[in-house]
């Protein structure tokens, strides 16, 4: 927020509290400091941010770029006034994206809009942010905080990022790498990440059900286990394409397994998966339980333990698999990539 110093006169009066901005801003600089990387440059200003490109280590660099949100995930942030998570949500979103094409994370921007700037909240909300960067190995080179009165009520906040990252032109990562025989490996998600939470809140709302109280079966209050936070793929997934024959990942995201592997096949490739290779997290079992949702329902909204897919060379699965138990990330065989038509089978029941 730079328009201004005082919170008197007029824009005062229409609801911007401009000081409450300025705070903010000196309580988020702690957070920002923590994901510096030596290519950041400062820009005294403050109107932008600076990021230098040594391109002397690459032969053809390529730019990937990525924005996104978290969806209605925010509204319950909202409701549990907990806003110390949502950040990572954001930052996730955006890198782990990036990273499908091989591309290393190098800055984010965010943005927030609120109905009111509460600089503590704010604070705690790039805080999240700081906390994504640092788990993805990217700077938070800048963002803007924005006040919105009579747009939005006065604890409504919304947020947004974009991500800008680097990959060698011989190195990006797709379909036209994949071929018959390439391995599956399904890479465990935290939770329903950040996709699905309209159909979560509805549940939730025609349930009845008590997000502060504390569910047996989810270990913990259902609040807090629907906001925990999105997964953060980016490292692991760049440490395995530097040490195995990666040819492509796959982002699971809105849209569910299916559709997010077909994404990352050839026209001419398909790949059966095996539900009984994993067990189903207890999270999606409540929600399909007291939402009575489909199966087939639950599998085109959410991504059902599964975060990210990486699709390696055929001998490769083993190696594959044993790196990312190294890195602390659960990793199985989802199966095998067949000839076909870009079509992505589920079949089986969950291991219990």
């Amino acid at each position: 927020m730079a328009e201004g110093t005082s919170t008197t006169g007029a824009y005062a009066a229409a609801g911007v509290d401009i000081t409450a901005g300025d705070h903010a801003v000196e309580l988020m600089k702690r957070h920002v400091a923590r994901t510096r990387r030596p290519e950041v440059v400062t820009d005294a200003s403050g109107f932008s941010g600076l990021f230098r490109l040594d391109t002397s280590a690459y032969r053809d660099p390529v730019l990937a770029t990525s924005t996104d949100g978290v969806g209605t995930k925010v509204l319950l942030a909202q409701a549990l006034d907990k806003h110390d998570t949502i950040g990572i949500d954001l930052v996730a979103m955006v890198v782990d994206d990036l990273v499908v094409s091989g591309a290393e994370p190098l800055f984010m921007t965010d943005y927030i809009a609120c109905g009111a700037v509460v600089p503590e909240r704010v604070a705690e909300i790039v805080g999240g942010v700081s906390e994504g960067c640092q788990q993805a190995g990217c700077a938070l080179i800048g963002g803007e905080t924005a006040e919105h009165p009579g747009a939005m009520a006065p604890h409504e906040y919304d947020l947004a990022g974009a991500g800008t990252g680097l990959v060698e032109a011989s190195d990006i990562l797709g379909p036209d790498r994949v071929r018959v025989g390439d391995a599956v490996i399904a890479m465990a998600s935290s939770g329903p990440h950040s996709n699905g939470y309209s159909l979560v809140r509805r549940v939730v709302d025609e349930a009845g059900l008590d997000l502060t109280a504390h569910v047996p079966e989810l270990g913990g209050p259902l609040g807090e286990v629907l906001l925990t936070p999105t997964r953060v793929y980016a490292r692991d997934c760049l440490a395995l394409a530097a040490d195995v024959d990666v040819h492509a990942f796959a982002h699971i995201t809105g849209g569910g397994l299916a559709a997010n592997l077909r994404r990352s096949l050839p026209p001419d490739t398909d790949v059966d998966i095996d539900r009984g290779s994993w067990a189903l997290p207890p999270v999606f079992g409540y929600i399909a339980e007291h939402g009575r949702i489909t199966r087939e329902d639950m599998e085109a909204t959410f991504n059902m333990g599964v975060g990210m897919v990486a699709v390696v060379g055929g001998d490769d699965a083993d190696r594959a698999l044993s790196l990312l138990a190294e890195r602390g990330l659960t990793a199985w065989s989802l199966g095998r990539v067949v000839p076909g038509s870009q079509e992505v089978r589920l079949h089986g029941t969950h291991a219990s």
